[in-house]
């Protein structure tokens, strides 16, 4: 317990999830491997379905544990800065996947492989996307989401209402969601009345991969934020100890940002 050390450091005891969660993963990705190759799982994704379950199964222990840890006075003020660094450089790895998806958008837009003497590539036809259409709807929706989850912030560190705070998190997971459903409606119509198709050419693969895998983020970030709507309600976080629900908020912030980038890129350039 924090009362009975003479330090500010958390030295944490055995614990298990690490070695589980690896596990997982492992198995996620073998499983993807598997699901993917016809030829040995005839595209079975029971594999990768089990990896999956044990990942989120870890997840969920290892971080109830972190909150048990954090309610016993064992998150410090130099604890609480490293978990902060450690969230940041999380971040930064996130930046560095979609830069992976924006180099590709870049690279087959300027340089298509018609580009090159004897290719035999042919340029698909493109249903475009009007960009100030529904994209731009969900861009606003996403930045007033960002909007709702700053004032809930606000108020957190300033000791205002607390209401407004879970207020501030339901209109932002709320935003999220519609977000997410009209993402889903834009899939479709592309698909099913324009002819898109998932994969079988480098723009198609491009903008599925890079809008489907911010709209995992979207959700990712919807159901961190409901865990924080959880722990207001259970009377967690103050203002000066608030780490879990500001990593939530930078979480939400940095999806916004990336939407904006893929908005720019993607729907208005790259089109």
């Amino acid at each position: 317990m924090a009362g009975h050390k003479n330090h500010d450091y958390h030295v944490l005891p055995p614990s298990l999830w690490p070695l589980v969660a690896s596990v997982g993963v492992f198995t996620m990705l073998f499983g993807a491997v598997l699901w993917f190759s016809p030829s040995v799982m005839n595209n079975q994704p029971w594999v990768f379905l089990i990896g999956l379950g044990v990942v989120l199964f870890s997840m969920v222990r290892w971080w109830a544990d972190m909150v048990a840890e954090s309610r016993a006075g064992e998150h410090t003020p130099v604890v609480r800065i490293g978990l902060r660094y450690g969230f940041i450089l999380f971040i930064l790895s996130e930046v560095m996947f979609f830069a992976a998806w924006f180099w590709s958008v870049f690279k087959h837009t300027l340089y298509p492989m018609n580009a090159y003497p004897g290719s035999q590539y042919v340029p698909p036809e493109i249903h475009a996307v009007d960009p100030f259409g529904l994209p731009l709807i969900n861009t606003l929706i996403l930045l007033l989401s960002g909007c709702a989850v700053t004032w809930a912030h606000h108020e957190l560190t300033t000791d205002g209402d607390r209401r407004d705070v879970k207020l501030g998190l339901l209109i932002g997971i709320g935003l999220g969601v519609i977000f997410t459903g009209l993402q889903a409606y834009e899939y479709r119509e592309l698909i099913l009345h324009h002819d898109w198709v998932f994969g079988e050419d480098k723009f198609f693969s491009n903008f599925f991969m890079a809008t489907g895998f911010h709209g995992l983020h979207v959700i990712i970030g919807a159901i961190f934020l409901f865990v924080m709507y959880l722990r207001v309600r259970a009377g967690d976080f103050t203002a000066e100890k608030h780490v879990g629900f500001e990593a939530a908020a930078w979480y939400w912030h940095f999806v916004d940002v990336v939407w904006l980038f893929l908005f720019l890129v993607v729907y208005i350039w790259a089109l």
